[in-house]
């Protein structure tokens, strides 16, 4: 799915069943519980800037924005993807004008440092190498004023059965994305070693349903 000469029919097919997996199982609430811790540091009437790296088909962003208008925030994200055809299909979505959709390299982005209030991932990192994803959290870091929200994969067994059960009636594409994706994903050691490195000791670990794990924190709060 990360290629650039990819079959974009079967792109576009592969995220869409990505986005019904997501709301079956939930797995944007994972963001959306740390966003409400976070939102009990926020004063009313405040607007509130997210980044949303490799956002895929923005699933999350709408989701966050669904949840904001629930509760009452002035809530603004960009949504980044390298991919062309992905960002297409991102910005594609019923408009809203609180998000946009930015194609750009997570490694040259055209943001300047503190741009946002909080800068969010989810299932990016076990795309690359450790070195990118020091790389990328760092980034993350010098762009987001206030915390991140890093969500991901965790490897062991019982992940590798819910993606082969979850995808068997998918495209070869999702199918083979799924276990390279567990094979790729991490434990717990591997994910603070990774933390530490980037130096974003401010986040905390935590494990979600479905064999997701979560780094969340805010910078100078206990939370």
């Amino acid at each position: 799915m990360d290629e650039d000469a990819v079959d974009p029919r079967l792109l576009q097919k592969s995220l869409r069943f990505i986005r019904r997996v997501n709301t079956l199982l939930g797995y944007t609430r994972a963001t959306l519980h740390h966003l409400e811790i976070f939102s009990r540091t926020w004063p009313r009437g405040t607007k509130i800037r997210l980044l949303d790296l490799a956002t895929g088909s923005a699933d999350v962003p709408r989701a966050i924005l669904r949840w904001a208008d629930r509760r009452g925030w002035d809530v603004r994200i960009v949504g980044v993807d390298r991919h062309a055809v992905t960002a297409h299909t991102a910005a594609e979505g019923p408009p809203d004008a609180r998000l946009s959709i930015v194609q750009a390299d997570v490694f040259d982005l055209p943001f300047a440092s503190d741009s946002f209030d909080y800068v969010l991932t989810s299932m990016f990192l076990h795309h690359l190498d450790d070195d990118s994803i020091i790389r990328v959290l760092a980034t993350m870091a010098r762009l987001a004023s206030r915390g991140l929200i890093v969500a991901d994969l965790i490897r062991n067994r019982r992940a590798y059965a819910w993606a082969t059960l979850f995808t068997c009636g998918s495209n070869p594409m999702v199918r083979h994305d799924a276990r390279v994706s567990v094979g790729q994903s991490f434990n717990q050691a591997e994910v603070m070693a990774l933390r530490d490195r980037a130096g974003i000791q401010f986040t905390r670990y935590h494990r979600h349903f479905g064999h997701r794990f979560v780094l969340a924190g805010q910078k100078n709060r206990n939370v």
